[in-house]
Order: C-alpha cells, then structure tokens, then sequence
C-alpha cells in the first residue's frame, strides 16, 4: 500500500467555536495518506484576553504534532514574561520547551500515552490526532520533573512536526512558525502572509545548516527531512556545542507581530497539505466567495479541503490537511481613527510609514507564491 491509500478517507474532525472577539471554525482530513498526522488547538479564552489558534503537521509519526496540541499553548502561560505582556518571548520559550519536555523518561512516557500503536520507523508508540478541548489551557501545573526509569537517557523524538500559531491579544496578532505550515491575514481582501516556510534553500536556513555540520541534498537537510525548521526531529539536534537555535534544524520559530484594524477579514492558518494546492490569495478569495453564503466557518474549511483533495493518489491533494479560519468581529479597534497612507495595489508590495508597527521581521518575509505583495500588511486605514 506503501504511503497512500487505495481510496482517501474523506472524512472530516470539523468545530466551531467563538467568543466575544472572534469566532472560529476548522477542518482536518486524512486524505490519501495511510495515516493521519496533522493535529491542532483552538483555545479561544487562553486567559481573559487572549485567544490561541495553532496547527501542527507531523512528519514521520503524529505524536509530536499530539504532543504540542496538548501542551505548547498551556507552556506558553507559564513563562514570566507572558505576565509582563511579552507574548513573543513567551511562545518562542515554549517552541523551545517542547523539545525540553519530550527528553527523558518523562517524554518518553507522555509520548507513549498520547499513542495506541507502535511506529516502526521512529520506535514511538502513536495512536489518533489530539484536538485539545476549547479552555483547557489554564489549570494547569508547571511540574515537568525528572524521572528516573529505563528511558531516563531518551534523547527524544525522531519523529517531528511543523507548528504554526496566532495568538490574538486585543488589538494584536502574534504569529510564531517553525516550518512549512503558514498563517495568512485578509486584509481589505488581499492576502498577507504573516510567516515564512522555513525550507532548507533559503539562504538564512542554508547557512545555520552547513554551519551547524548538516548539508542539502535535494531539497533535503542532510537528504532526509524537507524542512529547516521543527519541533522534535532530535536526530538533527545533537551537536553539544550548539545552542538550540544554531543546530542542523531547529524549533526557533520566526516572530511576527501585525496591529489588527477594522480592514482586516480573517486570519487562515493551515498545514502545507492546502497550500500545496492553493496560494495564499486563491484561499482568501475562496474563503470571500463563500461567506458570501455560508456563515458555519468549519463548512468553508471543509470545503477547501474537498477543492484540494486530488482525483489519485500522488502528488498535490494527497497530504494531510488541517485548516483553522478565524474571523474577527467587528471593530477591533473601539475609536480609532484611521492613519493616511499611499496606496497599495494588489501585486504590489505596499510601503509603510516609518511609524508602521509590524515587526522588523515581517520586512523580511518573502512571498511564498505568486503574489509578492504577500509579505507585509498595508498599513491599516490605507485607501485601496
């Protein structure tokens, strides 16, 4: 049967959910792979003011994407600087964390638990993907002791997954990726990506990798894995000499920042398995048409899936896919006034004022598919 089925298992995990700032709905499929391993979390009350959206793409067994769906957003409260405000340094912290808490007897027994089935390829036990319940984020405690046991010196996963996360706070989106996974933002109906696929030819991922003692092999780091970023994957991670950030692949996640306004629509975050197949502006435009009649979010994500989802087995349309779309209620911004700025065209990549408060780092975000103007908001309040 090798990686495909002979037939693709069309069946959907779909949810909606909302609060008073935004409402949500979302869709995973297995598809025409021989095992599901995308996993997600939509916690729209992380605390009282703080919604958390994320998806997670498994590579080489599903129960590190498990793994983060059920602890990457409770890790990201526990870090002192989300109590002073800093949510950017608090999520890349637990991107970090994860790795941290999947060592040891420890991780070798939360990973066990999450699964029913062994892997043979990463000797993980696995079992059916983990979609944490909406609001389980806060009881929690940030007990991760050491274990004594027979995998006390368990290195970790060999397995790995992507994360991709928007972290809606008031007026504020903070999106945080490592790997191939994406978050878009519809402005105005124009299509921004707020991060980048972290694959091993970009010039910045290159570098860390033959640094760090790897090399690119057909696309490939060290010929095995498509992706420069990740959490898990330890096999990459070994080099002692190393902080986390600089090893062959890494779960440093890029950090970006975006003021919401009233021209923004919705924020899509989804697993490689839909943008294999649509651009960022293809999947905004679709997702306008349809609210045009369809007002149940998690029957939009379905549909895109079903749009995607190719007639045979192989090539585009045959990974998994997992889709969360979340709209923001109006206004996001009680009173403001907009700020006058030049135009910006669709295809063009819009200017900004040196006032403009997105984060150095969407500057460097490069478009992902046709559009350039994908890599940067227009500045709210811009005339279109």
């Amino acid at each position: 049967m090798g990686i495909y089925l002979s037939t693709p298992k069309t069946e959907k995990f779909s949810e909606d959910g909302e609060n008073v700032k935004v409402r949500y709905g979302l869709s995973s499929m297995q598809g025409w792979r021989a095992t599901m391993e995308d996993a997600h979390a939509a916690i729209t009350d992380l605390d009282a003011s703080t919604s958390f959206f994320g998806v997670y793409d498994g590579h080489g067994g599903k129960v590190v994407a498990k793994f983060c769906a059920k602890y990457l957003h409770q890790q990201v409260l526990k870090h002192e600087a989300y109590l002073h405000g800093d949510i950017g340094t608090s999520v890349q912290k637990a991107f970090f964390r994860m790795d941290e808490m999947m060592r040891g007897q420890r991780g070798w027994r939360e990973l066990a638990a999450l699964g029913d089935r062994l892997n043979k390829f990463t000797g993980m036990i696995e079992g059916l993907m983990w979609s944490p319940r909406n609001g389980d984020g806060n009881g929690n405690t940030d007990d991760w002791a050491f274990e004594e046991g027979p995998h006390s010196d368990f290195p970790g996963p060999t397995s790995g997954s992507t994360a991709c996360v928007a972290i809606i706070r008031e007026n504020q989106v903070i999106v945080a990726n490592a790997g191939d996974s994406r978050c878009v933002i519809s402005r105005k109906g124009q299509a921004y990506n707020l991060s980048r696929d972290h694959k091993p030819d970009l010039e910045i991922e290159r570098e860390r990798i033959l640094k760090a003692g790897g090399f690119i092999h057909a696309g490939r780091v060290n010929g095995s894995l498509n992706l420069a970023r990740a959490i898990g994957d330890m096999e990459f991670k070994q080099n002692k000499f190393l902080p986390a950030e600089k090893q062959v692949v890494t779960a440093d996640p890029d950090i970006n920042i975006v003021e919401l306004c009233d021209d923004d629509d919705f924020i899509v975050l989804a697993c490689d398995g839909v943008w294999d197949c649509m651009s960022s502006q293809q999947l905004v435009d679709f997702i306008h048409e349809q609210l045009n009649s369809e007002s149940k979010l998690s029957a939009i994500c379905e549909r895109v899936l079903d749009r995607c989802l190719a007639p045979t087995a192989g090539g585009e349309g045959c990974d998994n896919m997992t889709m969360i779309l979340v709209q923001l209620k109006k206004p996001i911004l009680s009173g403001a006034s907009p700020r006058d700025e030049p135009s910006a065209s669709p295809g063009d990549e819009p200017s900004a004022s040196p006032g403009d408060e997105l984060s150095a780092l969407s500057e460097k975000l490069p478009a992902s598919d046709e559009v350039n103007a994908e890599s940067k908001p227009a500045e709210c309040g811009s005339s279109s």
